[in-house]
Order: structure tokens, then sequence, then C-alpha cells
């Protein structure tokens, strides 16, 4: 019932917008707001904050039925599902989750900074700075390719109060968007995901309370890896989902489209494509809906999660490459759904730990203990 009341969501509300939405590089607020009512965005949050008391694997799944209609809204729902709620339920105080967590889920959108322009994969050499000035925080430093940026109220920073001691001093803090000294800059246009916004932020001299150190100083990469670790699966899900979408098209396509006096479906050549995109979503699919379930489970997943994320990143460009083949000439074209899934699936090779980054996480776990 979940996963059906998403899917029409996605296809009656979302669907009408996802081009114009795309062209314009701007998700709609009443789109939101609509996520909001729906519960997507607290999926996880006990219902005494406000929230669903759902699963990691219902998150899973919103994000997957939102990503065959747009991988920009289903990137909004992960962000804040699995990276910024996720780390408050585990890391944050009770103080901490009765502060934000309503918020998170009635009406306020979340941010997760980790990434710098020196720290990408190397995400603990960042350059930003947190300084401890007995009752708050001093932070200077620049954030990049910040998820959710533009709409967000909350983010959930990572920045060094202890540079020599390296990624032990990594901290994380919670900042809400209208403290003094805290900018959200300029805004990327990129190839694809071009809804959801990726921004920059800027630090300059922002005074954040004690309070708001989530976890305690020093633990900011662990809360970090932790984190990241669960947010792999839902961009496989996303994936995923990109990769569901782009068949269905290329489904329905060949069965309406004719040529020789028959629909193509009908020749064995487009068979043979549609047959070989199926085994390779069934297949992703199946690795990160275990990935989930062992997460759900409390057992390990980090091999998982790095598989799942780094296999569902290379389906869903085979697969929606494929799809514009089946297409064709209007496959091309902007007319026609495949061509912003082809684009918005080069992303998920990049962000939340690149496919090199996963290849290590893999080999690493094969050659040592597996976790």
């Amino acid at each position: 019932m979940f996963q059906s009341s998403v899917r029409q969501f996605a296809r009656e509300r979302l669907a009408p917008h996802v081009r114009s939405m795309d062209e314009t590089g701007i998700f709609k607020k009443e789109l939101i707001a609509e996520l909001f009512d729906l519960g997507l965005m607290g999926i996880e949050i006990p219902e005494e904050l406000g929230g669903q008391g759902g699963s990691f694997f219902q998150s899973i799944l919103a994000i997957q039925e939102l990503a065959k209609i747009d991988p920009s809204a289903a990137v909004i729902v992960d962000v804040q599902n699995t990276l910024f709620n996720n780390a408050l339920l585990r890391w944050g105080s009770a103080e901490q989750q009765r502060r934000w967590l309503p918020r998170a889920a009635r009406d306020t959108v979340a941010s997760y900074a980790l990434s710098e322009a020196g720290s990408g994969s190397d995400a603990f050499a960042m350059a930003t700075r947190a300084v401890d000035e007995g009752s708050h925080y001093r932070l200077n430093g620049r954030k990049l390719w910040i998820t959710n940026a533009s709409e967000a109220g909350l983010f959930l920073l990572f920045a060094n109060v202890n540079p020599e001691l390296g990624y032990k001093g990594v901290t994380a803090f919670l900042i809400e968007r209208e403290t003094p000294g805290f900018k959200v800059g300029k805004k990327e246009d990129k190839l694809g995901i071009r809804a959801s916004s990726t921004c920059e932020l800027i630090l300059d001299d922002c005074r954040v309370p004690n309070e708001n150190v989530i976890g305690e100083a020093g633990r900011g990469y662990k809360i970090a890896i932790e984190t990241l670790n669960e947010g792999r699966i839902g961009i496989g899900a996303q994936m995923l989902g990109l990769a569901e979408g782009a068949l269905d098209h290329a489904l329905a396509y060949s069965k309406q489209r004719k040529q020789f006096g028959k629909p193509i479906a009908d020749f064995q050549g487009v068979q043979f494509e549609l047959a070989e995109m199926a085994v390779e979503v069934e297949a992703a699919r199946l690795m990160v809906y275990n990935a989930a379930r062992r997460h759900d489970a409390r057992m390990p997943f980090l091999t998982e999660a790095a598989m799942c994320k780094y296999f569902a990143s290379q389906v869903a460009e085979r697969v929606a490459s494929r799809a514009v083949e089946v297409l064709g000439g209007v496959g091309f074209t902007k007319d026609y759904p495949v061509e912003k899934l082809y684009r918005d699936a080069k992303i998920g090779r990049i962000y939340e730990g690149t496919s090199n980054m996963q290849r290590l996480t893999i080999a690493k776990q094969l050659l040592g203990n597996r976790g």
C-alpha cells in the first residue's frame, strides 16, 4: 500500500511537472509541500516526533518509486531520510531529536554538507574549520555540491575542530539557515537531476552553539562514514528506479511504434535488448532490496551497500542509454522522458562515493573482515 501510494503520487502529481522543472532547474514548492503532507520526508522519524514511524526499507521504496518518474524528486527525499534524519536518529541527543526532527517531518527540508573543493572522495581533507570559543564554535569555510541547499532550512555540516588530529578532529554541526555568518551561495547548472538544487555554502565567522554539536567533538568522521553507508543504498534505489522508468518507456514505445508493418517489439533484435535490460534491472532490484533488508535486520551491510550502489549506477546508465536507442530519433529529443533519464543517470557513479570508491570498499571487505 505504501509503495502504491507513492507510485500514484509520482504519476499523477509529479509527472506533469518533470520537464518544466528540469528546464528551469527549480523544484516546485507546492510539490515539496505535498511530499511533507504524504509523510515522505519523515519516514523513519517516530510518530511521537511527527514522523511515520516506518522502516529504512520504506524509505528505499519511496526513493525507487519517485525515481521512476523524476530522479530529482527521489534525491530530495533520499537526502532527507537516509542522511539527515538517520544521522539525528542515531547520533542526536533526545533534546536534539525533539528540537529538529518534528521540523524535518513537518515542513523543513534538510541538507547534508560534507564535500568541499579539495575534499570529494578524500572527504576528510576538509578545510572548513571550527574554533571552540567556550559557549559556541566559530566556523569558517566553504562547502560545495550540497544537495537540497537551495530549499533547506536545516544543514548537517562537517568541520574540523582540530586539524592537527586529521580526521579525528572532524565534528558534525546542526546549522539553521538563518544563523548569522551562514549563507547559501551559487547554485550549480548541472547536466542532470537539474530540479534538485546543488549549491555552495559559505561560512564566515558563523557562530554555532555547543548544543548544536551532533554526537560529540571529533566524532564527525564516524557519523559521516556510517551515514553515507546507509545513503548509498538510497542512491542504489534512485538508480534502480531510474532504470525501471527507462525500461517502462522502452517497453511501451516498442509496442506502439511500427516499422515494416508491425510493432518493433515483434523484432527479435528489439526483444533481446528489452530482455537484457529487464535482467539487469531485476538484478539491481534484488541487490538494493537485500542491502536494505540487511540494514533493517541489523546485519552487516557495508559490502552490500557499496555493491548495490556500484551496480545500480552502472545499470541505470546502460538501461537509460538502451532506452534512448529503442526509441530511436524521438528518444534523442526532449519530447520523450528517456533523454532526461539518460542525463540523470550519470550522477549515480559520482555522488555519495564514486564508483572507484565503491570498488575500494568492496575489495577491502573481500580481503579483510566483512562488516
